[in-house]
């Protein structure tokens, strides 16, 4: 057997490399089982995080157990895959080795980079230790340790204005995970903190949703994106479109020169790809994304597949959205790939099948979008929590899920309400603490 580059490999079998254990290395790596190869998985975690729900960790609905899966208990029973825990820290496309923070080098014969995104901050980085992201557990828990705290802070205040920037949750970015975010919050404060409390009515609480363009949730049709913002503000959200953030501050957000007192804000705006895209020494798009070809590899490389959010894939002219479906899909399609290229067959072109999109916008409202079938309202809603349980790894993720759902649906409550430090994380300045 020989490598892509007809040099013989060292390895029996050819050596395929994973970077990134979530939706699209994980399915790549299961689609590879019956294959004659010898796969490693690296991930800088140890666990599939299933980021969907990821927003109901930050929002103390679910503990992190119930959205995550260890990556070795997944593939246990699959032979042919090593996980390893790491960082890829670059890639050597000439000599054909991935880069490991503090571990050796990883020779490969094919290798799928599946390292997904970050938050993009526009060219403010400073912004981030004021305004979290949602990108992973320790991003949720820090986003649930600051909703959580800005309620202490507040029954703490002596003074009315202070006490009203800590009861001002400002939300920058209208895309599902600001709208769902701003969803669950103001049904909390609202409901589930509201006898909680003694010095302060939770019922005040203020969420201000900001967004960019002309609308929130710009990937669904418009009628359901009006629908999403009607129904954010009848919980009591305030829904702000064609809002530009110009600055952030400990205890304000600005709008051009409108300035807002909040101590606490978050951060749901736009993506950047993995800086690990720039090592490939291809073209790549704003947003550090690369421009692969048809089949999902690199131009030049046709050993070196991309998929999920680092790939810029074009199909009737629009970019396949970073969504959990297409890097579903383009890990399976770069399997496929893998394994024809191995039997001297000819690669297939990727061809993503939208599935619909969902949302859910609090309690008993969701929209959901499924091939030009338009719901809304409670069968939206019913419909975004069948399909999130499917998709969920694991039996006792789903009926844990199932029982958590089911309490805090009854009671308004939410059991993973804890606070598990103070003091801001080490590495985040003190400007970010949402203390005074």
């Amino acid at each position: 057997m020989t490598s892509p580059s007809n040099q013989p490999s060292e390895s029996p079998r050819p050596r395929v490399v994973i970077i990134g254990g979530g939706f699209g290395g994980l399915n790549a790596a299961q689609a590879l089982r019956d294959a004659p190869v010898e796969i490693t998985l690296l991930d800088r975690t140890n666990h599939h995080l299933f980021q969907p729900l990821l927003y109901q960790v930050a929002t103390a609905t679910l503990p992190p157990s119930d959205i995550t899966a260890p990556l070795r208990s997944i593939l246990r029973h699959q032979k042919n895959v090593t996980v390893l825990l790491g960082e890829a820290s670059g890639i050597d496309v000439t000599h054909k080795t991935v880069q490991v923070k503090g571990q050796p080098d990883l020779p490969y014969d094919y290798l799928l980079v599946a390292a997904g995104a970050r938050h993009s901050y526009f060219g403010h980085p400073e912004w981030e230790a004021l305004a979290p992201g949602l990108k992973s557990i320790d991003d949720a828990l820090e986003i649930r340790r600051r909703f959580l705290m800005a309620f202490e802070k507040a029954e703490e205040a002596s003074d009315e204005e202070d006490r009203s920037r800590y009861l001002t949750f400002v939300i920058v970015g209208g895309g599902p995970t600001g709208v769902e975010l701003a969803g669950i919050m103001i049904e909390i404060a609202r409901q589930a903190l509201r006898e909680d409390f003694r010095r302060i009515d939770t019922a005040r609480t203020h969420i201000i949703l900001l967004e960019g363009g002309p609308r929130i949730l710009p990937a669904f049709p418009d009628s359901l994106s009006l629908t999403a913002k009607k129904n954010l503000e009848d919980f009591g959200v305030e829904v702000r479109t064609g809002e530009m953030v110009t600055r952030i501050e400990p205890d304000a957000v600005w709008v051009g020169d409108e300035r807002i007192g909040a101590r606490t804000v978050f951060w749901a705006a736009g993506n950047a790809a993995s800086p690990l895209a720039k090592s490939l020494g291809v073209p790549l798009d704003k947003a550090g994304r690369v421009e692969v070809n048809a089949d999902l590899s690199v131009p030049g490389h046709p050993e070196i597949f991309v998929v999920g959010d680092l790939a810029l894939v074009l199909q009737r002219g629009k970019p396949v959205p970073g969504v959990a479906q297409g890097a579903i899909q383009g890990g399976q399609t770069a399997a496929e790939n893998i394994r024809r290229s191995l039997a001297g067959e000819a690669r297939i072109p990727f061809r993503y099948f939208d599935k619909g999109n969902l949302a859910t916008i609090g309690r008993d409202r969701g929209i959901a979008d499924l091939r030009g079938l338009h719901l809304s309202g409670r069968l939206g809603w019913w419909l975004w929590l069948t399909v999130h349980i499917l998709f969920l790894i694991g039996f006792r993720n789903r009926a844990s899920v199932l029982l958590q759902w089911a309490i805090s649906y009854l009671t308004y409550q939410r059991s993973s309400r804890l606070i598990t430090h103070i003091d801001p994380p080490q590495g985040v300045p003190e400007a970010a603490n949402t203390g005074p």
